[in-house]
């Protein structure tokens, strides 16, 4: 029998096969000489073993390369191109320079943040911004709409937007990107279905007083802030004394959101609330909140600001004590209703006011902003105009109990 002419294995010959640099190492030494993953059941390889037997090159090429990978996409090269990572750290810091001359508020630089997170998972870090296409971002929202209902929807698309075109208006990329046609917020359409489908988020007066009669003293006199003055939730959390002229009545508090000056009549109901609240307020954290009319048990804010750190450093969400305390509340209270949190008492307030048939002065209260050229001009509203929109409301919450015969007393 005649030997055999096959060659001996790379063992037999004395040739040493090559190791890992260490055990942490992610990637191997394939049997084809490069080094190796395996990701979502395929071979990827990062250059030859032999050019790189420290795994240094394949190392980054790895790291570079791992998003797209691990989420099956395609890795696309760098090159010398604005990459989504470049894209994304260049807004950030143009945004957190805005939060500290106080133009942009820690809450939208938090949200934008939570956007760039997300857009860097979908597309990958190493993608090149020139590199993407209407099919990608059509996938987006695609991805996005499987966990958000019209509005976030909409609101998440819209700060993508404001991302990608901050990269053609900084001039970082040389032609704006395109999105195709099916990278849009949804529909007024879509949004009214969806406000439908949620059922009424405004609350009727027997159901407010409902609260008002099983709500602790801060909670009391909020309930009655939101639905007199149609304050939100970061409203009453940073309402100073110096807002406040208890003696007269008027709450005097410009919008922080807007900065446009907002004033209102205060009822009887709520300056005798805001005082029981002022009396049992737990002692400040911080000197600083000293004039704050309302803290939490532990002496700190009902609603802080994201605290966006030093640059690099982990963004924490803002925090809202409020919300969950407003929840418990409605619980105890007995008041059912999908979506009726504390903001909805601002809304049961626009909604009502409304009636009064002066829509301007109704603004003026909520600081909203006005585009008309009539606002330019207009300096100021006549007190009477505003008492006359609080009281509508007023009646609407606490009407007159009616004699016998039906008249109102």
């Amino acid at each position: 029998m005649s030997k055999s002419t096959r060659k001996p294995s790379a063992a037999k010959a004395g040739k040493i096969k090559p190791k890992k640099p260490s055990d942490s190492f992610p990637l191997f030494p394939h049997a084809t000489g490069r080094w190796c993953k395996k990701v979502r059941g395929q071979f990827c390889y990062f250059g030859k073993v032999a050019d790189d037997p420290e795994g240094v090159a394949a190392l980054d090429l790895w790291l570079e390369q791992k998003d797209d990978l691990l989420a099956g996409r395609t890795p696309r090269t760098t090159g010398d191109g604005l990459t989504i990572r470049d894209l994304l750290n260049r807004f950030l810091t143009s945004k957190r320079h805005l939060v500290d001359t106080r133009e942009l508020t820690h809450r939208s630089f938090s949200d934008y943040h939570q956007s760039c997170i997300r857009i860097a998972g979908f597309f990958g870090k190493g993608r090149r911004v020139d590199n993407l296409a209407a099919g990608d971002f059509e996938r987006y929202r695609a991805e996005l709409a499987k966990t958000r209902g019209a509005v976030a929807l909409g609101n998440e698309i819209g700060r993508a937007r404001v991302v990608f075109k901050y990269g053609f208006d900084s001039g970082l990329i040389d032609k704006p990107v395109r999105y195709g046609s099916s990278f849009n917020k949804p529909s007024k359409k879509t949004l009214r279905i969806a406000r439908q489908a949620n059922g009424s988020r405004l609350f009727e007066p027997a159901e407010i007083r409902q609260l008002l009669e099983v709500a602790p003293v801060q909670l009391r006199a909020m309930v009655l802030l939101g639905v007199n003055a149609g304050l939100g939730n970061a409203d009453v959390s940073g309402l100073r004394r110096s807002h406040l002229d208890l003696d007269g009545g008027w709450l005097n508090y410009p919008r922080p959101k807007t900065g446009v000056e907002r004033r209102c009549p205060l009822w009887p109901e709520t300056v005798e609330a805001i005082l029981e609240a002022i009396e049992a307020r737990p002692k400040p954290k911080d000197e600083s909140h000293a004039d704050r009319v309302f803290l939490t048990k532990h002496g700190r804010p009902w609603c802080r600001d994201a605290d966006i750190g030093e640059e690099g450093a982990k963004i924490k969400r803002p925090a809202d004590k409020l919300a969950p305390q407003f929840t418990k509340l409605r619980t105890d209270a007995g008041v059912t209703g999908n979506g009726k949190g504390f903001y909805s008492l601002r809304n049961s307030f626009a909604s009502i006011a409304g009636g009064s048939t002066d829509q301007v002065a109704v603004d003026h209260v909520m600081g909203h902003v006005d585009p008309s050229m009539a606002a330019n001009y207009r300096h100021r509203i006549d007190d009477k105009r505003l008492e006359k929109v609080s009281e509508h409301v007023r009646r609407w919450l606490f009407p007159k109990p009616k004699k016998k015969g039906g008249k109102k007393a």
